[in-house]
């Protein structure tokens, strides 16, 4: 089957994944390798713009390698690597940094973001944050990149510097992406408010074991106007039932939705049903994730060809963009 194009996306390492790193990104990486050439990357080089111990850093960057693989994403087809293993990423952001103007880096909401959640750590990094993304992403020759509404801005501005470059070196040498509007699932954490993520500790961990699955959906908030066993709920405003919607059956679903509004089910066996479901459907995950644990190695041997790969097309990328600039 011939594929669409090449397909680049990256995550930065943070160790072992949660229900929505799986259902808002990792479930549509294992998905678009049937229609695309795919390229993914743990972009380990942009993690160093917000922390400061990187004692985690290599253990985080394998926890992230296992879990994809074990979710579905096929090395045999698909490069998986590691971004600092592909050196020519930092020369190409040198060179297009040069094309960049420094006001519209600054002037980028999810910069002044930062700025507010890091005030005493506002590194050059940080502010060439996009400029590494771009980098990443047209240093493979990429077509499409899969993105949310909310990251649309950040392509938008990836193929700006692409067309800047272009036009200032007189050369096509660099592909403007195209966005592949991906609808990304927002997974809300157990506490029902906030985004799941560690940061929060509102997460479920992929591999967790089923009886730690299940005391973290027993923590998770249900209807708040639901105080007493028979009061009625509603499941509309549930966390726990947006959760049924996803890991049960659609008969289940619709009992639960009918029984929770008459009082039937209680949240506390409305809970006991998603746990059960939640991991007999994460099994299969968690069989294959072992199996890979027991050999190291092969996480191992799959980045290093993964990078071997990459810096094949990169280094094919770069020799064309010294030759456009004309560098001696």
């Amino acid at each position: 089957m011939s594929k669409k194009g090449r397909v680049f996306s990256g995550a930065r390492p943070t160790g072992r994944q949660h229900l929505g790193n799986y259902l808002g990104a990792i479930q549509n990486y294992v998905a678009l390798q049937d229609e695309y050439e795919c390229v993914y990357c743990i972009v380990d080089i942009h993690a160093l713009t917000t922390v400061e111990d990187t004692l985690n850093l290599r253990q985080n960057t394998y926890e992230m390698a296992l879990d994809w693989l074990a979710a579905g994403i096929r090395p045999e087809e698909s490069i998986v690597f590691v971004q600092s293993h592909v050196p020519q990423v930092m020369e190409l952001h040198t060179l297009l940094s040069m094309v960049t103007p420094l006001g519209k880096l600054t002037d980028l909401p999810t910069f002044k973001e930062k700025v507010r959640q890091q005030p005493d750590n506002v590194n050059y990094g940080l502010v060439g944050y996009p400029v590494l993304m771009t980098a990443d992403i047209v240093l493979y020759k990429t077509d499409v990149v899969p993105v949310g509404i909310d990251q649309a801005p950040h392509i938008e501005f990836a193929r700006e510097i692409v067309r800047s470059f272009n036009y200032r070196y007189g050369t096509k040498v660099l592909v403007e992406p195209q966005m592949k509007n991906t609808k990304i699932l927002k997974v809300l954490g157990i506490d029902g408010k906030e985004k799941m993520g560690k940061s929060l500790n509102n997460h479920i961990e992929l591999a967790a074991t089923p009886e730690e699955t299940g005391k973290r959906v027993m923590q998770m908030v249900t209807d708040p106007q639901r105080l007493r066993r028979n009061d009625p709920g509603n499941p509309d405003v549930c966390n726990v039932f947006s959760m049924h919607k996803i890991f049960s059956t659609a008969e289940e679903v619709e009992m639960i939705n009918a029984d929770c509004r008459t009082a039937a089910l209680g949240c506390v066996d409305c809970k006991k049903r998603l746990a059960a479901n939640m991991n007999k459907s994460l099994a299969p995950f968690r069989a294959k994730r072992t199996e890979l644990d027991a050999n190291p190695q092969y996480v191992k041997d799959v980045l290093d060809d993964g990078a071997k790969r990459a810096r094949a097309i990169a280094e094919q990328t770069m020799a064309e963009v010294r030759e456009a600039i004309q560098l001696p």
